[in-house]
């Protein structure tokens, strides 16, 4: 089993370190780094084993057939990650063609 990431979700990743930082939910940026980490970790550790569903046709912007995981990180937030799932000699994988939060994206679900 293997989890990628498109190029626009690293990216994201990236941005979202320096916002946690800058709009002060974490009051330092190295916090607000390894928080980051984490929920990637978490997200190459436990994918596969989680719950998914379909997502709703308002998120065929980010690929057709996806499927999304949700992804608790503390009371307030949940993370929800869009992917797409294959086989590529003979390995499962897990494309990551999208993330956002509750915050968000909540409606929409």
């Amino acid at each position: 089993m293997k989890v990628l990431f498109l190029p626009e979700v690293r990216l994201y990743f990236q941005e979202l370190q320096d916002i946690l930082f800058e709009k002060e939910y974490f009051g330092f940026e190295e916090s607000a780094v390894q928080y980051v980490r984490d929920l990637i970790l978490d997200i190459e550790a436990t994918l596969s084993e989680r719950a998914s569903k379909t997502a709703p046709p308002y998120f065929n912007r980010y690929g057709k057939g996806l499927r999304y995981a949700s992804f608790r990180k503390n009371r307030n937030t949940q993370w929800y990650v869009f992917f797409t799932k294959y086989r590529e000699n003979g390995e499962v994988v897990y494309l990551v063609r999208y993330i956002s939060n509750n915050h968000m994206i909540a409606q929409y679900l």
